[in-house]
């Protein structure tokens, strides 16, 4: 039975197990953040194609050694010390053979596992290699009739209107951004139930903060997924930029993925105006001002998801700065 590749973390984790075990004794403990200058250096196709092949490399390595590591007659301290020499040296040697050292491979893998894009171009690349579903997906098996290609636009664009890897329970990232936007609406409905309670409108105005950017507000308790809307426009934006400029995205594919980003683009502004309005509330220092600002801020959360007929026509459109998270979803629907 062939064994599922092992993912991106504990790949490395396992990697860096036997990299450390026998670096230790020679060299002083390095950070495990490599250093900014060469965290900001981009990887090229060729490079990211390189850590794929090595990445596929070291997970047969690391398959076969921890089988034989397992095995009864491997149990003593001298047979398991000599065993984790060997995986060493496999590993360095698999790496060697596609052109990296261990240090290069752990800066490759630190700049993919901070930038969404890259991530899935190696994750694709990896399933192109293996055969295997890229992580987050199910392979299912269709019906004749309804079989068609899919590319890695129809993936990028997926990861926005359908699943997503990273996102509570796997939502896709318009789901988990709707879902904190409602929260954040909801909150602010609620600081119009008490106007003359400042605390209770500050309080609320926090609860909307962490819905739209949990970094702005930190809590340990606080209602909405702890994902937060700012984050799922971001990798949005990121998604629909790479699915429209892929080789594979159609004229149809690069109309959605445009009308995506300008919808997203334009709640993102949204978002960061419901940020500076909520922290105006939180520094009030009277009831009175507070909610003067908290009906306001309501609506401005509505709009996340609704949008704003901006130019008064009657409707409300992906761009001219009118769309929101409704019209996110039109534009993939329009497929």
């Amino acid at each position: 039975m062939v064994r599922p590749l092992p993912s991106v973390s504990l790949l490395c984790a396992a990697l860096l197990t036997a990299s450390v075990a026998s670096a230790q004794q020679t060299t002083p403990p390095r950070t495990a953040t490599p250093p900014a200058t060469s965290a900001q250096a981009p990887l090229s196709t060729a490079d990211l194609r390189a850590l794929a092949e090595a990445q596929i490399a070291i997970a047969a390595v690391l398959d076969s050694s921890g089988a034989q590591l397992a095995q009864v007659k491997n149990k003593t301290v001298d047979a398991q010390k000599e065993m984790q020499q060997r995986r060493q040296e496999s590993v360095t040697r698999a790496l060697s053979k596609h052109g990296l050292t261990v240090k290069e491979f752990e800066r490759r893998r630190f700049l993919v596992s901070t930038d969404s894009r890259m991530r899935f171009q190696l994750d694709s690349m990896v399933a192109g290699l293996t055969g295997q579903p890229i992580p987050g997906r199910v392979a299912v098996t269709a019906s004749p009739a309804a079989t068609a290609p899919v590319t890695m636009t129809v993936l990028a664009l997926s990861y926005v209107g359908t699943r997503y890897l990273d996102t509570p329970e796997n939502a896709s990232l318009v789901g988990i951004g709707t879902t904190e936007a409602k929260v954040a609406a909801q909150h602010a409905g609620f600081m119009m139930r008490s106007p003359e309670n400042l605390q209770a409108l500050q309080m609320h105005a926090g609860h909307v903060l962490h819905a739209i950017d949990p970094l702005t507000m930190p809590a340990a308790k606080a209602p909405g997924k702890g994902y937060g809307l700012k984050r799922a426009l971001a990798t949005m934006i990121e998604f629909a930029e790479f699915a429209g400029q892929h080789a594979s995205a159609t004229a149809k594919d690069k109309q959605r993925a445009s009308d995506v980003i300008a919808a997203a683009q334009s709640t993102r502004k949204r978002a960061d105006a419901v940020i500076a309005l909520a922290k105006r509330i939180q520094s009030a220092t009277a009831a009175a001002d507070a909610a003067k600002l908290a009906g306001e801020l309501q609506s401005l959360c509505e709009e996340l998801v609704a949008g704003s007929d901006v130019n008064h026509d009657g409707r409300i459109v992906a761009g001219n700065g009118e769309g929101g998270l409704q019209q996110v979803t039109a534009a993939l629907a329009a497929g």
